[in-house]
């Protein structure tokens, strides 16, 4: 083996248990399993006691993570770079970086907010000339469906997105060339015209038409407030678009994707369309597990997101589909922003998106397993497994199996601490979790077998991503 990494509790895919990893040209090679871990027990405990290490011991080609949690490295399908022409915004550099910083080790770059959008095949090469050397992690890119490049989607198919992403109600932004929402007609031809291809279409559900009226009306009348935001965008009208999208995939035979869903009310749409035999998945975000209404209240724009944050009982519904298995994954939906864009008062005015590359896996552990008991492996599928088998990275992406490639993120979960603006990797430090203890830190993330980002020396080799192009 070129490396070993010992003594760690290694999440695989239906366990967790003792194990050494040894590594071959970036590679798992050898998984020698020890005893079986019991997630009643506190991890990090043996029989003798104590086996944590404040710092792993490297020597020579040996890691010893003794108690720590290895997981695989999260595959995060929904961030937003911003580049080209916004990298002052994020960028590869900065955002790859927070990404690895919370344990990922691929992740999928949305088509907007870079000027041009990723909707052409110019676009995608203009963008990828942009990553290569330096994303710190792997990635694979996403193309877009918007008005007028139904004779892209082929072409980008075959230059190698991973999938393509639709709006059903505005995006935002200002200009010529910005990234558009598609009205019926065009969302159903590109359904056809992607199903051909077999890639898979994210969609962004809220009905246009409900939430602008909502927000014309808050407007006109002076109400510019969280609440009054939220009040615009409400659950029925992600319910109403989502149904609609679920209509025509069935009509279209296309492989359908929700992003960011916010309510049980259309997870359990979802699952119905799941039960007729419809391709279909969802994702959520930490944001919609861990805040709610009151805490965008209490951050202020930092925290508004479309769709946006919801009640407490909302959130809690939210988790029991988590529990129930009925949400495909989560994803951060990290969409940053200078800081200054989330300076208004008026959160109609305000940028919306959040900030959250760096966060999920720690949130998703401390919030399902420390809090609420989801086993690890559980956590592992949403944040890595499913979506690398659903947008092509599986076997090479997604577990911790012999053959795949030697991703981690090691995890103690016995050290707790709390974010603030130093903790944070990402270009600007506005984030609606800072302030908030987490009670789990990722330690250490290793991309193929190289040590990528260490908690106490930051990110240790920046440019050592490559681009992944689906199977």
């Amino acid at each position: 083996m070129d490396k070993w990494i010992k003594g760690g509790l290694v999440v695989l895919r239906d366990r967790t248990a003792r194990m050494d990893i040894g590594i071959q040209d970036g590679k798992i090679a050898v998984l020698t399993e020890g005893e079986p871990v019991r997630q009643e027990l506190p991890y990090g405990k043996s029989n003798g006691g104590s086996v944590f290490r404040s710092v792993p011991a490297v020597d020579g080609v040996e890691l010893d993570v003794s108690g720590w949690i290895v997981m695989p490295g999260m595959v995060d399908a929904h961030v937003h770079l911003n580049e080209p022409g916004l990298g002052h915004w994020e960028g590869f550099v900065s955002g790859s970086s927070a990404l690895a910083a919370g344990g990922c080790t691929t992740y999928i770059d949305m088509p907007l907010n870079g000027i041009p959008p990723t909707v052409t095949v110019q676009a995608l090469e203009q963008k990828l000339a942009l990553a290569n050397g330096a994303s710190a992690i792997d990635f694979a890119l996403w193309g877009g469906l918007v008005p007028g490049n139904l004779d892209e989607l082929s072409a980008l198919a075959e230059a190698g997105v991973a999938g393509f992403k639709a709006f059903m109600s505005d995006p935002g932004g200002e200009g010529e060339g910005i990234f558009r929402n598609v009205d019926e007609l065009t969302l159903l031809r590109g359904m056809q015209l992607i199903s051909r291809t077999g890639k898979v279409l994210a969609i962004h559900a809220e009905d246009e038409v409900s939430v602008r009226r909502l927000a014309e009306l808050a407007i006109a009348e002076g109400r510019t407030k969280a609440r009054d935001f939220i009040a615009s965008r409400t659950a029925e009208a992600e319910a109403k678009a989502v149904r609609k999208a679920i209509e025509l995939a069935e009509i279209s035979g296309c492989r359908l994707h929700f992003v960011h869903i916010s309510s049980a009310q259309s997870i359990q749409l979802i699952q119905n369309a799941k039960a007729r035999g419809i391709d279909v998945s969802a994702e959520t975000c930490p944001h919609y597990l861990v805040l709610t209404d009151e805490d965008a209240e209490r951050v202020g724009p930092a925290a508004k997101c479309a769709p946006p944050l919801r009640s407490r009982e909302e959130l809690e519904a939210l988790w029991t589909e988590v529990l129930a298995g009925n949400i495909d994954w989560v994803a951060s939906d990290h969409s940053p922003c200078p800081t200054e864009m989330k300076s208004s008062e008026n959160w109609f005015e305000a940028w919306g998106g959040i900030s959250g590359a760096q966060h999920t896996l720690e949130l998703m552990i401390d919030e399902g397993v420390n809090k609420r008991g989801l086993p690890l492996h559980r956590v592992a599928a949403m944040t890595s497994l499913t979506p690398a088998q659903r947008f092509g990275l599986h076997p090479r992406k997604g577990e911790i199996a012999v053959g795949a490639d030697a991703d981690f993120a090691l995890i103690d979960l016995k050290q707790s601490y709390t974010v603030s603006e130093q903790t944070l990797l990402q270009r600007h430090k506005h984030s609606p979790y800072v302030g908030r203890e987490i009670g789990c830190r990722v330690r250490m993330t290793i991309l193929g077998g190289e040590i990528v980002y260490l908690a106490e020396n930051g990110i240790c080799t920046s440019g050592f991503g490559k681009w992944l192009r689906p199977m």
